[in-house]
C-alpha cells in the first residue's frame, strides 16, 4: 500500500527519466553512425560528437532539478518541464549538426526550463521550511502558481 503511494508521487519523473535515457540512446547511435560512415567528413562527426558531449554535460543537472522539483514542490509541471527540456535538447542536437548557429535557440531555451526547474525547487525547499517552523503552508497555491507557469514555457 504504502509503496503504491511513492510510485503515485513520482511515476511522471520516472516516465520522463526514461524517455530520456531511450533519447541517450538515440544520440549514441547517431555519434556511432557517424563514425562508421566518416568517409572523409570529419566535420560531421566531430559535430554530432560534440553535440553529444554538450547534452550528457547537462544531463546530470537536468534529472537533479526535475527530481527535485517533482519532490519538494509539484510532479505534473516539473514532468511537463522535463518533457519539454527534452524536446529542446532534441531540436539542439538535430540543429547541432546542421550548423552550430541552428542550435544556439534550443540552448538558450533549455538553460529557461533549467532555471524554472531550480526555482520549483526552491519555492519547495522554502514551503517545506514555512510548515515546519512557522506551520504555514502554501503548497496548494505554490502548485496552482507553478501549474499555470509551466505553461508558459512554451512561449518561445
Amino acid at each position: 500500500m504504502a509503496s503504491s503511494i511513492v510510485v503515485e508521487n513520482i511515476y511522471l519523473l520516472v516516465v520522463v527519466t526514461l524517455i530520456s535515457v531511450l533519447q541517450n540512446v538515440f544520440f549514441a547511435l547517431k555519434v556511432e553512425k557517424e563514425c562508421k560512415g566518416q568517409n572523409g567528413q570529419r566535420s560531421a562527426f566531430e559535430r554530432v560528437s560534440c553535440a553529444k558531449r554538450n547534452c550528457m554535460d547537462a544531463y546530470p543537472t537536468f534529472l537533479a532539478v526535475m527530481w527535485c522539483a517533482g519532490l519538494c514542490l509539484s510532479q505534473a509541471p516539473a514532468a511537463f518541464a522535463g518533457l519539454i527540456y527534452l524536446l529542446v535538447r532534441q531540436k539542439y542536437f538535430v540543429g547541432y549538426m546542421g550548423q552550430t548557429c541552428q542550435s544556439t535557440p534550443g540552448f538558450m531555451f533549455g538553460k529557461r526550463i533549467l532555471f524554472f526547474l531550480f526555482l520549483m525547487c526552491i519555492v519547495g525547499i522554502f514551503n517545506y521550511v514555512l510548515v515546519r517552523y512557522y506551520g504555514s503552508d502554501y503548497k496548494g497555491y505554490v502548485e496552482t502558481i507553478t501549474s499555470a507557469a509551466s505553461a508558459l514555457l512554451l512561449l518561445p
